[in-house]
């Protein structure tokens, strides 16, 4: 697939398209929740919450991919 004169391929306009969505998602929620760490209980801003869920579900993706990887 070509764009704008450039050849892209079909996975990167997807990982694209679900960045633009995470960000989105990200910022259009803004208020605060509490949440339990089992004994504290923090109060933070819900996007802090969710920026730090996607960050960790990436570096667990990219490392469970790298093991794959290795063990071929």
């Amino acid at each position: 697939m070509t764009v704008k004169g450039r050849d892209v391929r079909l996975r990167t306009l997807g990982l694209l398209v679900l960045a633009v969505l995470a960000i989105w998602f990200i910022a259009a929620n803004t208020g605060s929740v509490t949440i339990r760490l089992w004994i504290p209980e923090v109060t933070l801003p819900l996007w802090i919450v969710l920026t730090v869920t996607l960050l960790v579900g990436v570096i667990m993706g990219m490392f469970i991919a790298y093991r794959r990887s290795a063990r071929r």
